[in-house]
């Protein structure tokens, strides 16, 4: 039996934009594709985030930032950079498909607490119709 295709989501501090990608394609597709996020500089999950996925039924509380180097010796039938920064400085993965898709960095956001959430609802709608776009066929 074939295994599943892996994707790897990738952005700066793998905190908010890779992290939702990954638990939404998981969440929507997690039966077609093994998927995983790092971050080229990591640093903590962005509790937005978690709160942003948790209104969707999605728990992303137990997830760590990673670095991409935990994945160097992997292949990936799919690398995905989500912001320009990452795709910048990504390591190279020799024969996969690489797809550049950048989202504004919800983490940027400022304002009071439901402003800066209202920003990462919206990064996490976009990611989710653009992933539908991409990987729902």
């Amino acid at each position: 039996m074939r295994s599943k295709p892996k994707v790897l989501f990738l952005c700066t501090q793998n905190s908010a934009r890779s992290q939702m990608a990954e638990a939404l394609m998981r969440h929507m597709y997690g039966d077609r594709f093994d998927v995983f996020s790092a971050g080229t500089n990591p640093g903590v999950v962005n509790p937005y985030a978690i709160r942003a996925m948790q209104e969707l039924g999605v728990d992303m509380s137990s997830h760590r930032s990673k670095s991409v180097d935990e994945f160097m010796d992997q292949d990936f039938d799919y690398v995905v950079t989500v912001c320009d920064n990452a795709r910048k400085n990504c390591p190279f993965f020799p024969g996969k498909n690489v797809i550049h898709r950048a989202f504004r960095d919800p983490a940027a956001a400022k304002g009071t607490k439901e402003e800066v959430m209202a920003v990462f609802r919206q990064i996490r709608d976009e990611i989710q119709s653009w992933l539908k776009e991409q990987f729902g066929q």
